[in-house]
Protein backbone atom coordinates (compact mmCIF):
# COMPACT_ATOMS: atom_id res chain seq x y z
CA UNK A 1 0.00 0.00 0.00
CA UNK A 2 2.96 2.32 0.46
CA UNK A 3 5.88 3.03 -1.84
CA UNK A 4 9.14 4.62 -0.73
CA UNK A 5 10.85 5.98 -3.82
CA UNK A 6 14.31 6.05 -2.26
CA UNK A 7 14.09 2.24 -1.93
CA UNK A 8 13.06 1.57 -5.54
CA UNK A 9 15.44 0.25 -8.17
CA UNK A 10 16.42 2.73 -10.88
CA UNK A 11 16.16 1.23 -14.36
CA UNK A 12 18.42 2.95 -16.89
CA UNK A 13 16.69 2.76 -20.26
CA UNK A 14 19.63 4.49 -21.95
CA UNK A 15 19.91 7.81 -23.72
CA UNK A 16 19.10 9.83 -20.59
CA UNK A 17 15.90 8.05 -19.52
CA UNK A 18 15.63 6.49 -16.06
CA UNK A 19 12.46 4.93 -14.68
CA UNK A 20 11.33 3.56 -11.36
CA UNK A 21 8.44 1.13 -11.18
CA UNK A 22 6.14 2.38 -8.40
CA UNK A 23 3.91 -0.70 -8.32
CA UNK A 24 0.47 -1.94 -9.29
CA UNK A 25 -3.02 -2.41 -8.01
CA UNK A 26 -5.68 -4.61 -9.58
CA UNK A 27 -6.53 -2.17 -12.37
CA UNK A 28 -3.59 0.21 -12.74
CA UNK A 29 0.15 0.61 -12.31
CA UNK A 30 2.51 3.55 -12.04
CA UNK A 31 6.02 4.64 -12.98
CA UNK A 32 8.27 7.53 -12.10
CA UNK A 33 10.45 9.00 -14.87
CA UNK A 34 13.64 11.06 -14.79
CA UNK A 35 14.67 12.29 -18.23
CA UNK A 36 17.69 14.32 -19.25
CA UNK A 37 17.17 17.39 -21.42
CA UNK A 38 16.29 16.40 -25.01
CA UNK A 39 16.00 12.68 -24.19
CA UNK A 40 13.20 10.93 -26.08
CA UNK A 41 10.74 8.14 -25.48
CA UNK A 42 10.12 7.41 -29.15
CA UNK A 43 6.74 7.15 -30.86
CA UNK A 44 4.91 4.05 -29.65
CA UNK A 45 1.46 2.67 -28.81
CA UNK A 46 0.00 0.32 -26.21
CA UNK A 47 -3.44 -0.99 -25.34
CA UNK A 48 -3.61 0.74 -21.94
CA UNK A 49 -4.95 4.21 -21.21
CA UNK A 50 -2.23 6.44 -19.81
CA UNK A 51 -2.34 9.45 -17.52
CA UNK A 52 0.76 11.48 -16.75
CA UNK A 53 1.75 14.45 -14.61
CA UNK A 54 4.84 16.63 -15.09
CA UNK A 55 6.53 17.16 -11.73
CA UNK A 56 9.54 19.13 -13.00
CA UNK A 57 10.77 20.30 -16.41
CA UNK A 58 8.52 19.66 -19.40
CA UNK A 59 7.85 17.71 -22.58
CA UNK A 60 7.36 18.36 -26.23
CA UNK A 61 4.64 15.81 -26.65
CA UNK A 62 2.95 14.12 -29.56
CA UNK A 63 -0.38 12.36 -29.00
CA UNK A 64 -1.93 11.16 -32.23
CA UNK A 65 -1.99 14.15 -34.58
CA UNK A 66 -1.56 16.71 -31.79
CA UNK A 67 1.76 18.28 -30.77
CA UNK A 68 2.12 20.51 -27.72
CA UNK A 69 4.53 21.62 -25.03
CA UNK A 70 3.81 20.71 -21.41
CA UNK A 71 5.48 22.28 -18.38
CA UNK A 72 5.68 21.64 -14.65
CA UNK A 73 2.19 21.07 -13.27
CA UNK A 74 0.64 20.06 -16.61
CA UNK A 75 -0.90 16.63 -17.23
CA UNK A 76 -1.87 14.44 -20.18
CA UNK A 77 -4.31 11.66 -21.02
CA UNK A 78 -3.47 9.18 -23.79
CA UNK A 79 -6.24 6.92 -25.11
CA UNK A 80 -5.48 3.25 -25.82
CA UNK A 81 -3.66 2.46 -29.08
CA UNK A 82 -2.90 6.11 -29.93
CA UNK A 83 0.71 6.80 -31.02
CA UNK A 84 2.59 9.10 -28.65
CA UNK A 85 6.10 10.43 -28.04
CA UNK A 86 7.86 12.43 -25.32
CA UNK A 87 10.90 14.72 -25.70
CA UNK A 88 12.19 16.20 -22.44
CA UNK A 89 12.60 19.96 -22.19
CA UNK A 90 15.18 20.48 -19.48
CA UNK A 91 15.75 17.92 -16.75
CA UNK A 92 12.28 16.38 -16.51
CA UNK A 93 10.52 14.34 -13.86
CA UNK A 94 7.06 12.82 -14.36
CA UNK A 95 4.65 10.16 -13.14
CA UNK A 96 2.67 7.86 -15.47
CA UNK A 97 -0.36 5.75 -14.57
CA UNK A 98 -1.56 2.93 -16.83
CA UNK A 99 -4.95 1.18 -16.83
CA UNK A 100 -5.39 -1.71 -17.08
CA UNK A 101 -2.03 -2.79 -15.67
CA UNK A 102 0.77 -2.51 -18.24
CA UNK A 103 3.07 -5.52 -18.03
CA UNK A 104 4.78 -5.46 -21.42
CA UNK A 105 7.52 -2.89 -20.85
CA UNK A 106 10.31 -3.68 -23.32
CA UNK A 107 12.82 -2.74 -20.59
CA UNK A 108 11.24 -4.75 -17.84
CA UNK A 109 13.72 -5.18 -15.02
CA UNK A 110 11.56 -4.99 -11.93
Amino acid sequence: MFVFRDKLKKIDMGEGVIRQYLGAGQNMNAQHWDMADQSVVKLHTHSQEQFGYVIEGGFKMIIGEEVTVLKKGDAYFIPPNVPHEFTAIGQTEAIDIFSPVKTDFPWKDE
